[in-house]
């Protein structure tokens, strides 16, 4: 890279790094924001490795919540909790500035570690809206159709997923290298196949499933209230029903894509096509993305309470007493 294109980028670095010789290298004497920065984010990894091990300690411990839909979200919580061990202390400690300057070897590791999990948590929750539908919108079947066979391949598919499009993006990263502009359409097909199959995709499914689960929910309420007295009572009953749906399912796509449509959407265009955006702004949107990993397990896990009173009973040390296996969670 030129020293002028190095001296424009100099303007919009990690708060915690500083252009010496045509490479970023970290401040000696850091910052107040600098240290704020890295208190806050090591707080984020923190909070997501023990939001997500107290999902991993209930699901493993108490039998009551060997179910299908659990061990998904067991599977979701290890990747999660993989993205706390992993990527929040390879991002921090060596930033995404750097990484953006020049392409060290460390970069490339931390790049795949990132790719493959942050893919394989939104593959699980497209993979838990699934198993949302066939629950709400075929009770009946539910059992059938959604048994412990049917979640371990959804597991399976998630992380091998997962892994293809980081090895598939880590390839063309590769081959970029190697051949440069010879290869770029090439590289630009394997980055936007990644694109897809790690957000897009999963975030079409996500949404068409959710709207017809609302759309089902009202429905069944509206059946309730029909088939009752109409009394005033029932009625305040049913409404209470279609605002917790209403509710619930904000809180679910509200989150997921206040994290990840700004990343994704942002990567679309570098891409495809080729703006520049700052680097701050990209660590940022990322920063955003992953922050996603600590808040799975309060969307997914702590509206449930049999999940809370896991949680008072593993929190207290009660569960080295023994015994609690079989407890019948409230």
């Amino acid at each position: 890279m030129e020293p002028e294109v190095a001296v424009s980028w100099a303007k919009s670095i990690h708060p915690c790094y500083k252009i010496e010789n045509l490479s970023y290298v970290l401040i000696s004497t850091p910052s107040t924001i600098c240290v704020s920065l890295y208190i806050f984010l090591g707080l984020i990894s923190v909070t997501a490795i023990c939001g997500n091990l107290l999902i991993i300690i209930s699901i493993i411990y108490f039998k009551q919540l060997h179910t299908p839909t659990n061990a998904l979200i067991l599977s979701l919580a290890v990747a999660d909790l993989l993205v706390g061990i992993l990527v929040f202390p390879f991002t921090m400690a060596f930033s995404v500035s750097s990484c953006l300057y020049y392409e060290h070897l460390f970069c490339k590791i931390r790049s795949s570690f990132d790719v493959t999990l942050s893919t394989s948590s939104i593959l699980h929750l497209c993979s838990i809206s699934i198993d949302r539908y066939y629950a709400v919108c075929h009770p009946l079947t539910y059992r059938t159709k959604i048994n412990h066979s049917v979640v371990l391949l959804m597991i399976l598919v998630s992380w091998s997923t997962s892994a293809v499009v980081a090895i598939g993006l880590l390839m063309a990263g590769l081959n970029q290298d190697a051949c440069k502009e010879k290869c770029f359409i090439d590289v630009l097909l394997a980055t936007t196949m990644g694109i897809i199959l790690s957000f897009y995709l999963p975030l079409i499914i996500m949404l068409c499933i959710y709207l017809k689960i609302f759309l089902v929910a009202q429905r069944h309420a509206r059946s309730i209230h029909n088939t009752t007295c109409q009394s005033t009572k029932s009625g305040a009953t049913v409404s209470k029903m279609e605002r917790k749906a209403t509710k619930t399912l904000a809180i679910v796509m509200g989150v997921f894509l206040i994290c990840w449509t700004p990343c994704f959407v942002c990567t679309t265009f570098t891409s495809v096509g080729n703006y520049e955006v700052s680097v701050s702004l990209t660590e940022t949107l990322i920063w955003l993305a992953l922050s996603n990993s600590m808040l799975n397990p309060f969307i997914y896990a702590f509206f449930y309470k049999w999940f809370r009173s896991a949680f008072r009973i593993i929190i207290s040390g009660k569960i080295f007493q023994g015994g609690f296996a079989n407890y019948k969670l409230q």
